[in-house]
């Protein structure tokens, strides 16, 4: 079992900066690739970026590439996503998983993830 309680979502102007954060709780951290998704209302779940389990592997969605940075600290048990040149287009709930997955994988569908957080609402205005 795996608690995931994501952080740092609020309201920002276009062009500005935003870092949410999801801390994890019960089974070492390590284990597990984790990803970001986002939501938005009426609108499919989309990857946004993932990291392998300890770092080494990082996979972005091409809306993002270059804009948004994955990382991790794996003594503090939580994987950050630093979200810069936000655009409207990026409002949605942002949400992290937990992927029981190879040591240098990283996966990019629900499907694939273990556990889920419950998400952070990311308000981009223009």
């Amino acid at each position: 079992q795996v608690q995931l309680v994501e952080s740092g979502g609020g309201l920002v102007q276009a062009g500005g900066s935003l870092r949410v954060s999801c801390a994890a709780s019960g089974r070492t951290f390590s284990s597990y690739a984790m990803d970001w998704f986002r939501q938005a209302p009426g609108k499919e779940r989309e990857f946004v970026a993932g990291i392998s389990r300890t770092g080494v592997s990082i996979r972005y969605a091409d809306s993002v590439k270059g804009r948004f940075t994955i990382s991790r600290d794996n003594v503090k048990n939580t994987v950050y996503l630093q979200m810069n040149s936000l655009e409207p287009e990026d409002t949605a709930v942002y949400v992290c998983a937990a992927d029981e997955a190879r040591l240098f994988d990283v996966h990019t569908t629900p499907d694939r993830m273990d556990y889920w957080g419950q998400g952070t609402q990311v308000t981009v205005s223009s």
